[in-house]
């Protein structure tokens, strides 16, 4: 019963908001109440699922599982004939994380998000479906249909609640996915014609005695792969639709958002691992991947610098957060991969309780104070202000809303841009310290270095100016209506953060076993192709 039980685990993640989407749609939007004990008990669900695939595939729990990889076959056929579901170190990790991040994400919505609109429910399932199904599929199609189903799922989302300005940058946000859709099938394509198969573990072990023309078509198509996944990554010059897409988007999405560019991150690792024995084509390896996350580290960071919009500056954190995981994962060999791994967690976390804590720190601001921010980023319009009645702010008490605000404020200014005491410095320290002191000190752990240490100095700029402009620049502010469903979610998130840096110990030694398991993709091929 129990290793039936084991078997039957890596489905669920897919399985469960997947039926909860399905049973919500059986109520109209009028009953809230049983939609959102179906999205508690679903979400629920999901985290102890994750937590058990997290024991299993470390070893924690006996089970019949080879290499500690659990598959299931869909229809009960063998690989590479099914479409098979895998689990691994690495997906774990990511489904815990969507799992955690979704949880309080979804919470904050339904303090008043979900009346937006319709559907917010259902679809919040289905992105968290599409989600699960991108970290946990082996086979390269469906890998394309789950990124379909949560693309698909976050166009509603995107525009749940109206308003011209997101409806015009949705549609950016729409189109420029579609586009990267295309070339994602595009490539699946020419794979299959070359290979046979479209199984992740059987493409691996094909691609190494491909030859010739068939080899340069190969990499051809792994070059347009990688192209489709730089675009979900938003990598620059592929990532202009994100910025105004993020910060139009509500609060719940946008901090749900926050895990989506990383999906794309992950899907370079994962196939660039699988192919790294046959020689691994330029598109997932330090060719492209490095020069480009530096690149995008760059332009996030100059674009950090420009904007006076809060909301814009947490869409600029998520293109920082990219080129830095593009530029470690882009360096030789898998020295930086626990670490990135590491700041991969802290940053998702740490974007998204910051998208869900502007919404109540704007609420501080009367009315105008945004198109004002608009009008500094289009003319640049600063320091215009008189100083008289600066002395009346002087002694004024601090409200317990403004007490929660700004100490939440200010740790995610820490978290984001990496200073201590909390998970943001450990990762960028562990990463920095990886790149030179284990890979000798090349010139590109050097150059990794200088871009990392220059934009954590711009990020204490901005945050500075930001947080300035948000509580101390405002004359007459109104104190605001925190609810319980929205001051949680933002102290749980963070809180994971700060569990992160306590028990940094554990957690590295876990993502250090997981940069190891990587590093055999023999390990993930056996599992699979073995599977009976």
């Amino acid at each position: 019963m129990k290793q039936m039980l084991f078997a039957n685990l890596p489905i669920l993640p897919i399985a469960i908001p997947l039926l909860t989407a399905g049973l919500m749609l059986l109520f109209n939007e009028q009953q809230r109440r049983a939609k959102t004990i179906l999205g508690l008990m679903s979400f629920a669900s999901l985290i102890w699922v994750s937590l058990l695939l997290i024991q299993l595939t470390d070893g924690a729990m006996n089970s019949d599982w080879v290499n500690k990889v659990g598959v299931y076959l869909l229809g009960n056929w063998p690989a590479p004939f099914s479409i098979v579901i895998v689990v691994d170190r690495l997906a774990a990790m990511m489904l815990l994380l969507t799992s955690i991040l979704a949880t309080f994400t979804w919470l904050y919505g339904t303090s008043r998000w979900d009346r937006r609109g319709v559907h917010f429910h259902p679809l919040f399932q289905l992105i968290v479906m599409g989600l699960n199904g991108s970290f946990l599929t082996g086979d390269l199609f469906n890998l394309f249909v789950f990124f379909e189903v949560f693309l698909a799922a976050s166009y509603g989302l995107m525009l749940h609640g109206s308003g011209k300005e997101r409806v015009a940058y949705g549609m950016h946000y729409i189109a420029v996915n579609l586009l990267s859709s295309f070339l994602l099938l595009i490539a699946i394509a020419l794979i299959y014609g070359l290979t046979g198969s479209l199984n992740m573990a059987e493409i691996a072990a094909h691609a190494a005695i491909l030859k010739g023309a068939d080899r340069s078509l190969f990499e051809l198509a792994a070059a347009v792969l990688g192209v489709a996944f730089l675009i979900k990554a938003a990598a620059w010059p592929l990532n202009f639709w994100l910025i105004g897409a993020y910060s139009n988007a509500s609060a719940p999405v946008a901090g749900l958002f926050s895990i989506m560019t990383k999906v794309g991150v992950y899907a370079l690792l994962r196939i660039g691992s699988l192919l790294e024995p046959s020689g691994a084509p330029a598109a997932f390896g330090g060719e492209w991947m490095f020069p480009v996350g530096i690149v995008t580290l760059v332009f996030g960071t100059i674009g950090m610098l420009a904007t006076h919009q809060p909301e814009r500056l947490a869409s600029y954190c998520i293109v920082i957060s990219s080129g830095t995981l593009l530029a470690a994962l882009g360096m030789p060999g898998v020295i930086l991969t626990a670490p990135a791994l590491y700041y991969l967690l802290s940053s998702v976390l740490a974007v998204g309780a910051f998208f869900l804590l502007l919404e109540m720190i704007n609420r501080l601001q009367p009315f105008g104070s945004e198109l004002l921010a608009v009008s500094e980023d289009a003319f640049d319009l600063r320091d215009l202000g008189d100083e008289e009645g600066l002395e009346d702010t002087v002694g004024i008490p601090f409200p317990i809303p403004m007490v929660f605000l700004g100490m939440a404020f200010f740790a995610c200014a820490l978290l984001i841009i990496g200073l201590p005491p909390l998970s943001g410095f450990v990762a960028k320290f562990s990463l920095l310290s990886a790149a030179l002191f284990s890979s000798g000190a090349t010139s590109s752990a050097w150059v990794l270095t200088g871009v990392v240490l220059l934009s954590g100095f711009a990020g204490i700029m901005a945050f500075s100016r930001m947080g300035i402009h948000l509580f101390w620049a405002v004359q007459e502010t109104e104190l605001p209506a925190l609810r319980f469903t929205e001051v949680l979610p933002v102290l749980a998130l963070l809180t994971f953060c700060a569990a992160l840096a306590i028990w940094a110990g554990p957690v590295s030694n876990y993502l250090e076993q997981t940069a190891h398991y990587l590093g055999q993709p023999n390990l993930y091929i056996d599992a699979v192709l073995s599977q009976d």
